[in-house]
């Protein structure tokens, strides 16, 4: 979901389950949820944005699920939805002050399923800013 606000973009993505989810679907979506939460975690001015993907990467790997994270962590984002730069294993550009950009891991199992977390963040003095306020944690619907 997205939408506008005086020419500035906004972006998240939340996953929910339909009726029901089976323990396996669970486990990834808390998987993709933690990885969303240790990537934010380490965004601060002067660190690289590939070390934040790999921040990432590297825990859904853990659980053996790194082939299916087939994606880019985040996309910049302003006066346009995806602006130039990105979070991503590629660029070794450091983290500034007033960036705002996504954190989005995702696990995709082909024709099973597939979890995306996404949040905006705002690059403080010393840290970040988490601008989304909708919780994290799956859920069920219908």
């Amino acid at each position: 979901i997205g939408g506008r606000k005086d020419r500035y973009c906004s972006d998240m993505t939340r996953t929910y389950f339909c009726k029901e989810a089976s323990d396996e679907y669970k486990k990834i979506h808390d998987i993709v949820r933690v990885a969303n939460e240790k990537a934010e975690e380490i965004i601060r001015p002067g660190v690289r944005l590939c070390d934040i993907d790999l921040t990432a990467r590297n825990y859904i790997s853990s659980f053996g699920y790194g082939e299916y994270f087939t994606h880019r962590l985040g996309h910049f984002i302003g006066q346009t939805d995806h602006e130039f730069g990105d979070v991503s294993s590629t660029n070794t550009e450091t983290v500034k002050p007033g960036m705002i950009f996504s954190i989005e891991p995702g696990i995709y199992l082909p024709e099973k399923m597939g979890v995306r977390v996404e949040d905006l963040v705002l690059v403080t003095e010393d840290g970040c800013v988490v601008l989304n306020k909708v919780d994290k944690k799956y859920a069920m619907i219908g």
